[in-house]
């Protein structure tokens, strides 16, 4: 199960003097068991401080959020985290950094290695398995970080932009492995994006932040038939409302 209920969030931020700004107020959503949300809005809006309090690395002010109807009030397995940078140990071979979350559970050497060596087959990486980051491609340090995140088997993964330091082709490639994943995992994926095109392109609905403090503008379906034709009329003219929404917003 990985069902998200968002309730009345809010966050605020120490300035200079004692003054405080606030970054969200009242937000509001859920994310259904086996739903793939995008995030978009204004730069500023507190996409990623409302991903890292999903992920219970940071606490609000206000409100709760609940996964499977328990409250999130710090890290979990159960809640996979991807950043834009791929954050990988740098002193570790691929396969020990998919297996650093399930070796510090306890979990048997050889039985990690396994559930490892398998999510590395899933994206074709299976041969890299004892080579260092540095020696990979930012598409494919990427690729490790996704699966690193899946091999603790999280009712939910939560991605931070992380493919948007990716050139235009890699990124395309990624996002369709992702798909792939995320049809055979059924996992829930809540995904914060710049992006518009990535948005359309990937989610069963967009949430619209507003411009600071952010709130959720817009709940937005995307009623299009996979595989998607990033081309075509209809992602055309949806991509257009967002991109008007979020103009409204950046005036």
């Amino acid at each position: 199960m990985g069902r998200l209920v968002i309730e009345n969030v809010g966050q605020s931020f120490e300035k200079d003097k004692g003054e405080s700004t606030d970054a969200l107020k009242d937000v509001n959503f859920e994310v259904k068991d086996g739903e793939f949300v995008c995030i978009i809005g204004p730069s500023g809006c507190g996409k990623t401080t409302l991903l890292r309090i999903v992920a219970g690395l940071d606490r609000a002010d206000s409100g709760r959020i609940l996964l499977d109807g328990e409250t999130i009030t710090s890290p979990d397995p159960r809640r996979g985290m991807v950043f834009q940078e791929y954050s990988l140990f740098p002193w570790r071979t691929v396969i020990d950094n998919v297996t650093f979350g399930l070796d510090m559970s306890g979990m048997d050497r050889k039985e990690s290695r396994k559930i490892a060596e398998e999510y590395l087959r899933l994206v074709g990486l299976e041969q890299f398995r004892d080579s260092y980051p540095y020696e990979l491609s930012g598409g494919m340090r990427q690729r490790i970080a996704i699966v690193r995140a899946l091999a603790n088997d999280p009712a939910v993964l939560l991605m931070d932009e992380p493919f948007g330091s990716l050139d235009a082709q890699t990124r395309n490639k990624l996002q369709q492995e992702l798909l792939q994943i995320w049809e055979s995992k059924k996992i829930t994926i809540l995904f914060v994006t710049h992006s518009v095109d990535e948005a359309v392109y990937l989610s069963d609905r967009i949430a619209v932040m507003t411009s600071r403090p952010g709130r959720i503008k817009e709940m937005v379906d995307v009623d299009l038939p996979r595989p998607r034709d990033r081309t075509s009329i209809s992602a055309n003219k949806l991509r257009n409302r967002l991109l008007k929404m979020l103009a409204e917003e950046n005036k």
